[in-house]
């Protein structure tokens, strides 16, 4: 038997008293990827993305263990509900003109203590200002520098569009006006070095495309450590009293993590291990969160019919943000239909073993957005659920 055809035989044997559809997180494969991040961390402290965990008890779990300090949030209300919930270090990765929110932050000390805001703008600190309605907390404030790569004096530019904040000069700059503006206190640098931490080296059946990718990641690292260095070197001038350097993703951890000027790495989708993560050559981590949904049809030899499963993730369309069924091996989409709202036909010998209410085992593409579509994981030890934990759509939240 396959390691994979037991984890199927386990999972099958906790959840045989479930209907599907349904959700687990593989305890000790999480535990063991939480493991693999602070190894590659080297001993920097690392700190949780919380969007790619979204559930409140798994967060706990991971900050309880040595290593890890902090959540990165994903918007302004999160990050209030995730401090009023007790967790006491909470950075927003994200700009925000959520008014109400600011207000809040503003007229409560516990949460001014606890959450600091994302800027790359002046307009961002005047919303701010605007939004107080008489709060005189100190707003706690990061600044996001631009990681993406320029090349060809800027007509070519690789990484994401975030913050328009590129040269050390751009940086100070704000550092300055934050600095002399009442009500704020710099606090820390991000940098998302995306085209590393989240694309993948090693495409299958793409040598070409994947050599390309590793010699870019290559000329990417270099540019970005010696940029953020002296990034790092023009904000402390400002603000000696930086706390922290934020670097980093999952697929970068080791890299960032070598850089003299970060003080932490952020990490999250590496808990779970989502199939966008099966082409990296940095690492290998184990599949931890699953879902599965039932057969319901066996319309002929070699197809079966599963309910539901169309639940695609975020980015640029394409096959590789569609959810992979996993387990039993062997199964594919009908490339006429692919998965479906309502009903998901899949293709190959496998189909021919399953019958009605069994379950397929699928691997979203990306991590925390799995937790959008069910309510509560069934947290799996062994061939046991052992507890069954509310996911942020479960407690009512959905953030955007």
């Amino acid at each position: 038997m396959t390691a994979r055809a037991a984890d199927r035989a386990r999972y099958d044997r906790a959840t045989a008293h479930l209907d599907a559809p349904l959700a687990i997180v593989d305890l000790e494969a999480f535990d063991a990827n939480a493991d693999d991040l602070l190894r590659r961390a080297g001993g920097k402290p690392v700190r949780v993305a919380s969007k790619s965990v979204r559930c409140r008890a798994l967060l706990e779990r991971v900050l309880a263990r040595d290593g890890f300090q902090g959540l990165m949030s994903f918007t302004l209300a999160e990050s209030l509900w995730l401090a009023r919930s007790g967790f006491d270090d909470v950075l927003l990765a994200y700009p925000s003109a959520d008014r109400a929110g600011f207000a809040e932050l503003a007229a409560d000390p516990k949460l001014a203590g606890a959450v600091t805001v994302m800027v790359d703008d002046v307009a961002q600190l005047d919303l701010i200002d605007a939004a107080r309605d008489g709060g005189r907390e100190v707003v706690r404030v990061c600044l996001e520098l631009d990681t993406s790569l320029r090349l060809l004096g800027g007509r070519v530019r690789v990484g994401a569009r975030r913050s328009p904040l590129h040269s050390p000069a751009q940086l100070a700059d704000l550092a300055r006006t934050v600095a002399r503006r009442p009500g704020f206190r710099l606090v820390g640098i991000m940098a998302y070095e995306g085209h590393v931490a989240g694309v993948g080296d090693a495409v299958a059946g793409r040598p070409l495309r994947s050599r390309a990718i590793r010699l870019m990641q290559a000329a990417a690292r270099r540019e970005l450590a010696e940029r953020r260095a002296a990034v790092v070197r023009a904000v402390r001038a400002v603000a000696p009293g930086l706390e922290f350097v934020n670097g980093g993703g999952t697929g970068s951890v080791q890299h960032t993590a070598a850089e003299d000027a970060v003080t932490e790495i952020a990490a999250g989708s590496g808990l779970y291990v989502p199939r966008l993560f099966d082409n990296y050559t940095s690492f290998t981590g184990r599949p931890a969160a699953l879902f599965a949904q039932p057969v319901v049809r066996r319309p002929g030899v070699g197809v079966v019919t599963v309910l539901g499963g169309g639940y695609p993730a975020s980015g640029a369309a394409g096959p590789d943000r569609l959810p992979v069924p996993y387990l039993p091996e062997g199964l594919a989409y009908d490339p006429q239909e692919g998965p479906g709202e309502v009903q998901t036909p899949l293709l190959g010998s496998p189909a021919d073993d399953l019958l009605i209410n069994n379950k397929v085992w699928f691997r979203h593409a990306k991590a925390g957005e799995l937790c959008e579509r069910f309510d509560v994981l069934h947290l799996i030890e062994g061939d046991t659920v052992t507890a069954a934990v509310p996911t942020y759509r479960g407690e009512g939240r959905t953030f955007l």
